[in-house]
C-alpha cells in the first residue's frame, strides 16, 4: 500500500492534535525472516534487528470511538533494520501509522491487538544483472504492514513495553518478483508521557444510531505479469456500496464490483477477446470496523460474471478509508485471491447520506 495508505492514516492519528495525551516510545527489536517459499531458502542467513520509535497518542474519550474501543492508543512508528541477508537486501527504512486496541486493561497495565499500514523502502532489491538472487521485492518502495500483540506497563509518565508482531513488506504486484518479506519480530520499549490530555477535551460521547449509508467509489491500479521484465497492465472499476453500522465498532458494506482488468488478455494469449468481453461483475461482503472518519475493511467476494476466469472464483480485500464530513471518501484497498495479492485499488467515492 502506498502513499495514500500512510497519508490516511496520518488524519486518523493527528485529528485534535494538541488535545491528546502524548507519548514517545522507543523500541529494540530481533527476529528472523520466513523464506515461505521454498525458492527463498538462501535469502534468510541471518537473524534481523530493527529499531522503532512511535509517536502515539492515547485515546480517553475525546472522540465517540475512544470508549468504544476500550480506550486505544494510536499513532505513527519509523522503522529501520536488516530483514534477514545484508548482502541481498539490504537494509530497510519505514513508516507507518497503527492503532493498538486493548483487550485486557487495569490501571496500570494493557494487553492489546496492534495493527498498522505504511510504506517501507528497500535497500536493496531485485535485478536481473546485477542481484538476480534477491527475489522477496523488486520496487524501493513497498508496503509495510505490521500486526502483532502488545503487552504494556504505565507507572507514572514512564512505560515500559514488549511487542510480538509480524512485518510484511511487498509491492502488492505492481512489479515482479514479488514473493514479499514475512519478517516475526519479538520486541522491547520504553516509552514517556510527554503531554497529558487537556481536561476540558473530554467530551460526553454522543449516543449511537443505528444507520445505512450509501455510496459509489472508482478506482485504478496497474498490474504486472510474469515473465520478469513483462508487460505492466491499467486496472480501472467501480464500486456500488451499501453500508450498514450495527454498533459504534461493527458494520458491514455489500458492494456490486464492476472490474476491468487488462491482464486479462494475457491469460491464454491464444485465445482471441475483446475489450467488451474482459470486464469481471462480483459481489463483496465486508466486515467494517469504524473509527469515526476512518474505516478498516475485511471481507471476501464472488465473480458472478468472469467469461476467462483467469483467477479463483472468490477475491478478498483488506483496506482502509478516510470519509470526510460531505461525504467524500479516499480509499485504499488491496485485492488477493487468496494469500495471492491481484493488485492495490487506489479510490475515490461519495457517500450520499453521510
Amino acid at each position: 500500500m502506498k502513499i495514500l495508505g500512510t497519508l490516511l492514516l496520518l488524519l486518523i492519528s493527528l485529528q485534535s492534535f494538541g488535545q491528546k495525551e502524548t507519548w514517545l516510545e522507543v523500541r529494540g527489536k530481533a527476529g528472523f525472516l520466513i523464506a515461505h517459499r521454498s525458492i527463498m531458502g538462501h535469502l534468510a542467513t541471518q537473524h534481523t534487528f530493527a529499531t522503532e520509535v512511535s509517536y502515539m497518542f492515547k485515546g480517553n474519550g475525546e472522540k465517540g470511538w475512544h470508549d468504544a474501543y476500550n480506550k486505544p492508543t494510536y499513532g505513527v512508528s519509523a522503522f529501520f533494520g536488516s530483514v534477514g541477508n545484508g548482502d541481498l537486501m539490504g537494509n530497510y527504512a519505514g513508516g507507518y501509522g497503527f492503532l493498538s486496541v486493548p483487550l485486557i486493561k487495569t490501571k496500570r497495565y494493557s494487553f492489546s491487538g496492534r495493527m498498522g499500514c505504511g510504506l517501507g523502502f528497500a535497500g536493496k532489491i531485485y535485478d536481473p544483472e546485477t542481484n538476480n538472487l534477491s527475489i522477496g521485492v523488486s520496487t524501493r518502495l513497498n508496503a509495510l504492514v505490521s500486526l502483532g500483540i502488545e503487552n504494556r506497563i504505565e507507572f507514572g509518565n514512564h512505560s515500559i513495553n514488549a511487542i510480538i508482531d509480524m512485518t510484511h513488506f511487498s509491492n502488492a504486484a505492481i512489479k515482479v518478483p514479488n514473493l514479499g518479506l514475512n519478517l516475526p519480530y519479538l520486541s522491547f520499549g520504553y516509552g514517556y508521557r510527554i503531554r497529558d490530555a487537556k481536561l476540558d477535551s473530554i467530551l460526553k460521547n454522543q449516543a449511537f444510531k443505528q444507520k445505512w449509508e450509501f455510496g459509489a467509489v472508482g478506482f485504478v491500479s496497474v498490474k504486472e505479469e510474469y515473465p520478469i521484465g513483462g508487460k505492466k497492465y491499467f486496472i480501472h472499476g467501480l464500486n456500488l456500496v451499501a453500508r450498514r453500522y450495527f454498533k459504534r465498532t461493527v458494520g458491514a458494506e455489500l458492494t456490486f464490483d464492476y472490474i476491468h482488468k487488462q491482464s486479462v488478455i494475457a491469460y491464454h494469449e491464444d485465445v482471441p477477446k475483446t475489450q467488451a468481453e474482459i470486464f469481471q461483475l462480483g459481489v463483496f461482503l465486508g466486515y467494517l470496523m469504524p473509527l469515526d472518519h476512518f474505516h478498516i475493511v475485511i471481507g471476501m467476494g464472488y465473480y458472478v460474471r468472469d467469461k476467462y476466469q483467469p483467477e479463483d472464483a472468490f477475491y478478498h480485500r483488506v483496506g482502509m478509508r478516510y470519509v470526510f464530513d460531505k461525504g467524500l471518501n479516499l480509499n485504499i484497498v488491496l485485492k488477493t485471491h487468496w494469500a495471492r495479492a491481484d493488485y492495490v485499488e487506489f479510490g475515490v467515492g461519495y457517500t450520499i447520506n453521510r
